[in-house]
């Protein structure tokens, strides 16, 4: 069954009045991992269980972006939900999932773009890991450029009654199929592997990792030429 984003995908394309232009949309792509079919990552799929879950609010044309990172997320954590954003009405499964009592959502997000009075942490409360038997972390994460998400975070009151987890990473992203504004912009699996990390979700942090990993250098290999034994090497099966 497609996971959460590839749907969210399917029905922004069902209702797409012209067909959207990726860059390098001559490319022929696997449907399922996005990247060029010579350099396909499928068979390296992660598979493992995670106790947090993910939701993803997605600015209009994410999802259907070959190179949008929360798609690595929702093939990695299993309770990944996905949601197109909108300012004027929020979707009623969204705020449905974020009301759910077996969750505790988590806005990550900048501290210092919340609002006065909303409650901050730069680290998960101890009660909040995967060995705890309460409520289970839902990480909210704002899919979009940095412009999008602000824009999101600051229409959105519902957003701002969340409690923030405002991460401290020290490390510059390894994401480079975009351009962010800084190097200390992580992409949002990067951030997810550090949330990951925060509840005590160890092994799916890893496999995030790795899967984000794969992703960029499949990707890449197919707009940088690779010598016969980079390429060898690149497609060895595990």
């Amino acid at each position: 069954m497609p996971h959460a984003v590839a749907r969210l995908r399917a029905a922004r394309l069902a209702r797409s009045q012209k067909p959207f232009a990726a860059r390098g949309a001559l490319l022929v792509r696997c449907p399922r991992c996005r990247v060029a079919e010579r350099y396909c990552i499928c068979a390296w799929q992660p598979q493992v269980a995670a106790h947090s879950g993910v939701c993803l609010l997605m600015a209009d044309k994410e999802p259907l972006k070959p190179s949008n990172t929360g798609w690595l997320i929702a093939d990695v954590v299993p309770d990944t939900h996905a949601f197109l954003w909108s300012r004027t009405e929020p979707g009623p499964d969204m705020l449905a999932l974020l009301a759910n009592p077996q969750w505790q959502p988590w806005l990550v997000f900048p501290a210092d773009n919340a609002v006065a009075g909303q409650p901050v942490v730069h680290e998960l409360p101890a009660t909040a890991g995967a060995d705890n038997s309460g409520k289970r972390p839902l990480f909210v994460l704002l899919d979009g450029t940095w412009q999008e998400a602000r824009k999101m975070y600051r229409k959105s009151e519902y957003l701002q009654k969340l409690p923030v987890l405002s991460l401290q990473p020290q490390q510059v992203s390894r994401y480079h199929l975009r351009t962010a504004q800084s190097a200390e912009q992580l992409s949002t699996a990067e951030v997810m592997v550090h949330c990951l990390q925060q509840a005590g979700d160890t092994e799916a942090a890893q496999a995030l990792a790795g899967w984000f990993a794969r992703f960029n250098r499949h990707y890449l290999a197919a707009k940088r030429p690779l010598t016969p034994l980079q390429e060898q090497a690149l497609l060895q099966r595990p």
